[in-house]
């Protein structure tokens, strides 16, 4: 679906979250970060104080967090969640899941995610953004892609992607990050893609029209059989015109 404004796809991707969770209280939800998806928590905000969504029920899993940060730095995806959506909706919290990246032990702390998405059901619905390179949560460009939750080495584009959240100092953002792997993102039941903005058009077109390959992460996600692409105007430039048109792959 292509929306003429970055704020209507936000509002068009809030609106698919909440018409979820009207339906399946207990959603299971997979949340992204950055600046493209905060119109998206905004407009869950509003529509909470409104009254017209209920988190209590909900559970959410981060995609990815920064190795050696946590909820106390301010750089950190915990932080940034807090921010913008746990602070401000009555999920609980311990049902507001991100990786922690201070763990002291890596390995175990990938395990313990991985077995806590089990034990929640696995994902209902995952929202992803589109790194610039391609990536999604913090599953980078390679010859080949961990499957599950890993602790993975952050491209130089990642970490300038990044720098807003450390003064705008790229060389400050950590070097590695924890992120659920490819077999965990695809293993959602349902994915909502929302990506805007002229830089990503090309990486847009190369994911959805592509070959697939672990070159371009998010091409993977046309193996998935529902997802829901939400673009503005501007990310949907370099699309043929067909695919333009407002349309759900949806299963649903």
């Amino acid at each position: 679906m292509t929306y003429a404004t970055a704020a209507r796809a936000a509002a068009a991707a809030a609106s698919r979250v909440l018409d979820l969770l009207r339906r399946h209280p207990a959603l299971v939800i997979g949340m992204p970060t950055g600046d493209t998806p905060v119109p998206m928590y905004r407009a869950l905000v509003r529509a909470h104080r409104a009254g017209r969504a209920d988190f209590s029920r909900a559970t959410t899993f981060n995609l990815d967090e920064f190795a050696g940060l946590g909820r106390a730095d301010a750089g950190s995806y915990r932080s940034y969640m807090e921010a913008h959506l746990f602070d401000h909706v009555n999920l609980r919290a311990r049902s507001a899941c991100v990786p922690d990246g201070r763990s002291a032990d890596w390995r175990r702390e990938v395990a313990r995610y991985e077995q806590r998405i089990a034990r929640a059901g696995g994902l209902d619905v995952i929202v992803l953004g589109l790194g610039r390179n391609g990536h999604i949560g913090f599953n980078e460009p390679a010859d080949s892609l961990q499957a599950r939750t890993h602790r993975v080495a952050l491209q130089p584009t990642t970490r300038r992607a990044n720098a807003r959240l450390f003064g705008g100092q790229w060389q400050a953002v950590p070097t590695h990050g924890v992120s659920m792997g490819v077999g965990t993102i695809l293993g959602a039941r349902q994915v909502i893609l929302l990506v805007t903005g002229a830089a990503k058009a090309r990486m847009v077109a190369r994911a959805l029209t592509g070959p697939i390959t672990t070159r371009v992460p998010a091409s993977l996600l046309q193996a998935h059989p529902d997802v829901i692409v939400i673009l503005d105007r501007a990310a949907a430039a370099h699309l043929a015109a067909d695919l333009k048109v407002p349309r759900s792959q949806s299963r649903r």
